[in-house]
C-alpha cells in the first residue's frame, strides 16, 4: 500500500541527489538511506536499451538530481538533447531529419532553424553543434523527444520514458 507526502523543495532536493538510477522511487531511495529492508515487489528486468559501441544509454549517463537542477522546461529538454548527443554522438546527425509541418526542428545554425519558420527562437544544445527551435509548446517538446530517442534507436517504451524526463 503506498501513500503520498507532501515535502518541502529541499527536502526533495536530497532525496533526489542520492538517485542511483534513472527510474528509481524515492521510497527505494528512502528505504536505501534509512537501512530499511528491500521493497517487497520483485524487481522487474531493464528493458534492452538502444547502445553505442562503448555501451552508454541515456538511461545510466543520466540521474534525476541533473533533471531537478534544470529549473524550466527548455532547460531540461535542452540538457535530455545534450545527454542524448553525449551517449550517441555517431548517430546524433540523425535528428537533422525531424521536422515539423512547415519548419526544422533540429539544423547546424541558428541562421538555418531561423529561415525555416517564424518565431523559431534556436538554442544551441550544450556541448553539441547542433540547434534546435524551443519555441513550441511542452506537449511538442515531448514529441520532439520521441522522435529523436526512436531516431536513435530507442524502442518506444524507452522513447516515452526518455519524453517523460521533461
Amino acid at each position: 500500500m503506498s501513500k503520498r507526502i507532501e515535502i518541502d523543495d529541499d527536502i526533495y532536493r536530497h532525496i533526489a541527489s542520492h538517485t542511483q538510477h534513472i527510474g528509481e522511487s524515492a521510497s527505494a531511495i528512502l528505504r536505501r538511506l534509512l537501512g530499511l529492508e528491500s521493497e517487497p515487489e520483485v524487481q522487474a528486468e531493464p528493458a534492452a536499451v538502444a547502445e553505442q559501441p562503448h555501451g552508454r544509454t541515456i538511461f545510466d549517463s543520466m540521474t534525476s538530481a541533473d533533471l531537478a537542477g534544470q529549473r524550466s522546461v527548455v532547460a531540461r529538454f535542452l540538457y535530455i538533447l545534450s545527454m542524448l548527443h553525449k551517449c550517441h554522438p555517431q548517430t546524433f546527425a540523425k535528428v537533422l531529419q525531424i521536422s515539423g509541418r512547415d519548419r526544422q526542428y533540429f539544423a547546424r545554425t541558428a541562421e538555418q532553424l531561423e529561415a525555416s519558420g517564424t518565431s523559431t527562437n534556436p538554442k544551441q544544445i550544450p556541448d553539441t553543434d547542433y540547434f534546435v527551435v524551443t519555441n513550441n509548446n511542452t506537449t511538442r517538446k515531448k514529441s520532439m523527444l520521441t522522435q529523436v530517442a526512436l531516431e536513435l534507436g530507442y524502442d518506444k517504451p524507452q522513447a516515452e520514458q526518455i519524453r517523460d524526463f521533461l
